[in-house]
């Protein structure tokens, strides 16, 4: 038998529960990974509200860090090797299984915690900067929630694997300058000042040539104002709602914007592997080197687990929140 968190009902954090399961079984290709830890995702939340998430699992969790218990077959890894890498749901557990060809061999210098933070932060960064949004050394890159998991993790990969010209927003002085540590160049305060004005007068009128949009529906008239011509504008998240309403399409065709949207959860087996092998590739070695690192900003133990989705919601934290099993 194993620990795991599950959720009674959809709702509030109130409905997360520690519980005893099986261990799960494995198949062909895949790994048991002893879970040392686990990281909160907004995807998590969303599943937790809903009874029609993306997983068909009641124990939530997409990615986790610990060492790999069992090997099934077909697989070139170890038992004993330290891995961190995306599931496909059950990750808020003390056993998980995870895909072999996602896997990624945690570097000597970072601990169970820290590897956890990296794995769906740092692939849905480098997916929507390089992947979607195309972007070119220096060009120039508009972030928003610059303080969230996904926001530190692309300030991070913009800074040194494009050298990129780093706008970011956020909604704290204690924020900002974090992401001035990070490599941001320019940040802006959306609750004090109009972040268009300050992203224009910081490129000579010119804009972004990628936007990383967390918000979506709030922010559409000033991300339109702030990408520059044959713009990639790249919406990962919906902060702020999912309606528009008198919307000038002529506004988005006179820029040639490529607009585009994505989610990584819910995307196939083969798709996640791909994208972890050009991760693991390029940007991998930068952890061993101190150059990337990941940004964890509390570890909870497993039975507070509702307090850690808590913390999420109210959009306290800088960085990842973690669940330590153990």
């Amino acid at each position: 038998m194993m620990r795991v968190i599950t959720v009674k009902k959809p709702g509030g954090a109130e409905q997360l529960q520690l519980s005893e399961r099986e261990k799960p079984k494995l198949n062909s290709g895949e790994l048991l990974i002893k879970v040392e830890a686990a990281a909160i995702n907004r995807t998590d939340i969303i599943n937790r509200q809903s009874s029609s998430g993306y997983l068909n699992l009641d124990v939530l969790g997409i990615e986790v860090a610990g060492i790999v218990e069992e090997s099934g077959s077909d697989t070139a890894i170890e038992p004993g090797t330290k891995v961190m890498g995306l599931v496909n749901g059950g990750g808020y557990a003390e056993y998980a299984v995870m895909p072999a060809d996602r896997a990624m061999i945690i570097p000597d210098n970072l601990s169970f915690e820290e590897a956890a933070a990296i794995p769906e932060v740092y692939l849905t960064a480098y997916q929507t900067l390089f992947w979607l949004g195309e972007l070119q050394e220096k060009e120039t890159v508009l972030i928003h929630a610059g303080g969230s998991g996904v926001g530190t993790a692309a300030i991070q990969l913009a800074r040194q694997l494009a050298d990129a010209h780093i706008i970011t927003t956020a909604g704290s002085s204690e924020k900002l300058d974090f992401c001035k540590s990070l490599g941001a160049d320019h940040t802006i305060n959306y609750k004090l000042q109009e972040f268009d004005k300050e992203v224009l007068a910081v490129t000579d009128g010119q804009g972004a040539a990628v936007i990383l949009d967390f918000i979506g529906a709030s922010y559409y008239r000033k991300n339109l104002n702030s990408i520059q011509m044959d713009g990639r504008w790249i919406l990962i998240g919906l902060l702020g709602g999912a309606q528009l309403e008198n919307v000038n399409l002529m506004e988005m065709m006179s820029k040639r914007i490529q607009w585009k949207g994505t989610l990584l959860t819910p995307r196939s087996d083969q798709y996640k592997e791909k994208l972890t092998a050009d991760f693991a590739g390029r940007a991998l070695p930068l952890f061993k080197q101190g150059r990337l690192k990941p940004v964890i900003d509390k570890v909870f133990p497993m039975e507070e687990v509702q307090e850690a989705h808590r913390r999420m919601e109210s959009n306290q934290n800088i960085g990842k929140i973690i669940l330590k099993m153990d």
